[in-house]
Formats: structure tokens, C-alpha cells, sequence
């Protein structure tokens, strides 16, 4: 890809403003050596502003989403965009959440502009787990996990009944919910149905990639072990 394309593609601006980013020296290679317009250079030698270029495509983020922040580019509000270097809502393709958390949700979230690679992660056929963390307005009644994995839950307004799901208890008002589906607003509705109400959820774990060493509102980018450990986990 030429390289007018490709910064205009990561989102550093119009053909018109890379094009003059090239033209006043800002676009080098790695040592520091100005880059012309038709140059075809490997991606990691980039660099703008003496920074590495942004993620290739076809790559996956790792956030740790805040609450308060809404999985959209289009909504008023904070949107988890704002986390994020304000060039990568621009990218083409767009960089989509891998599903999605609710504003009063934190934790993991993944983002990618590889559509393949999102529905591979999101599938309900492929039964990647998601492990979230929920506290509980009220004790539980003990039957949950019975309930959960019966594969026979049918939430308000739906007709077909939920995949089994893994519930273990920690204390009688907090636990950890694996799921192999993701549904709107599911682990709420699920525990809607029992009579409960979520008053904090965060997701800890999607596949065997763990959210650690990432404070609040960090991003990372996603190795191709982490990639492994989301996909392998699969049944």
C-alpha cells in the first residue's frame, strides 16, 4: 500500500493532510531519514512525529473500559474512543468493539478492524468464554447455578432459551458468571430473572486472555499469544 493511503487509512488525515505531512519531512524511517510519497516501506520502520506508526490493520486492542464510557462512535457522552489515540476512531476499516459493555460495565474489551477475527471471537458456535465478576443487591437464593447451567433460562421477551452458563459463588452477594454468549445486557437480565439485581459488573476474562496490568482506561496492543489464548479456549 502507498504510503499516502496508508497513513490516511490509520487515520492521521485526509489524503491532502498526509500528503503534506510527507512533504515537510514529518513521515522518516527509523533513522530518522525523510520518506517520499512512492517509497514502500515495511510498516515498523514508520515513523510520524519521530513516533511509531499506529497498529497495522488487521490488528486487536486490549482496553480496560471504565464505567461511564458507551462501546459507540455516534453517542453523546464518553464514548471508549476517548481512551484511545483520537486518530483510531478515523481508521479505515473501522476499529469496532469485539461485542460490547454497557456504560455501567467495566473491564475487558477488545477492539479490531478484522472482521473475520471479530466473529471468530464472538460466535456463539466457537463457545469462547467470557468470565465476569458481579456484585449483587441481594444474597443469593442458591439455586443460580442450577438455573444458569440448565440451558433452559428463557430471558423476558425472548423465545429461545439461553446456552448453559457457569456461576461460582464467592460470597452471597458476589461471584464470578462464565459465558459463551454474549446477549444484550445478558448477566443483568439473567439475574433480573431470579429475582436479583447486578449492581456492578466487570469483565475479568474473555477466553484465557486475562485483563492484568492495565490500570483503568489503558490499552495495550494484542500479541499473537494473546490472540492464541483467546481463540484456544474454545471447546
Amino acid at each position: 500500500m502507498k504510503l499516502i493511503k496508508l497513513l490516511a487509512n490509520l487515520g492521521y488525515g485526509s489524503r491532502k493532510d498526509v500528503q503534506r505531512m510527507i512533504r515537510n519531512g514529518w513521515v522518516t524511517d527509523a533513522e530518522g531519514r525523510p520518506l517520499k510519497e512512492s517509497e514502500l516501506i515495511a510498516h515498523e520502520e514508520i515513523r510520524v512525529d519521530d513516533e511509531p506508526l499506529d497498529p497495522p490493520h488487521g490488528s486487536l486492542i486490549l482496553l480496560n473500559k471504565p464505567v461511564g464510557y458507551v462501546c459507540s462512535t455516534k453517542d453523546q457522552g464518553r464514548l471508549v474512543y476517548d481512551l484511545l489515540p483520537d486518530r483510531f476512531r478515523y481508521r479505515k476499516p473501522v476499529l469496532s468493539t469485539v461485542g460490547r459493555l454497557d456504560r455501567d460495565t467495566s473491564g475487558l474489551l477488545l477492539l479490531t478492524d478484522d472482521g473475520a477475527l471479530l466473529h471468530r471471537i464472538i460466535s456463539p458456535k466457537n463457545h469462547v468464554p467470557k468470565i465476569y465478576e458481579v456484585t449483587l443487591e441481594r444474597p443469593l437464593s442458591g439455586n443460580e447455578a442450577e438455573i444458569f447451567a440448565s440451558g433452559t433460562l428463557v430471558l423476558n421477551s425472548e423465545t429461545t432459551p439461553l446456552a448453559p452458563a457457569e456461576w461460582q459463588a464467592e460470597s452471597e452477594t458476589f461471584g464470578k458468571l462464565i459465558l459463551h454468549e454474549g446477549r444484550y445486557h445478558q448477566v443483568r437480565r439473567m439475574f433480573a430473572a431470579v429475582g436479583n439485581h447486578v449492581i456492578a459488573l466487570h469483565r475479568s476474562q474473555t477466553g484465557e486472555l486475562a485483563l492484568e496490568g492495565l490500570d483503568e482506561g489503558q490499552w495495550r496492543l494484542c500479541t499473537q499469544v494473546d490472540i492464541d489464548k483467546i481463540l484456544q479456549s474454545k471447546k
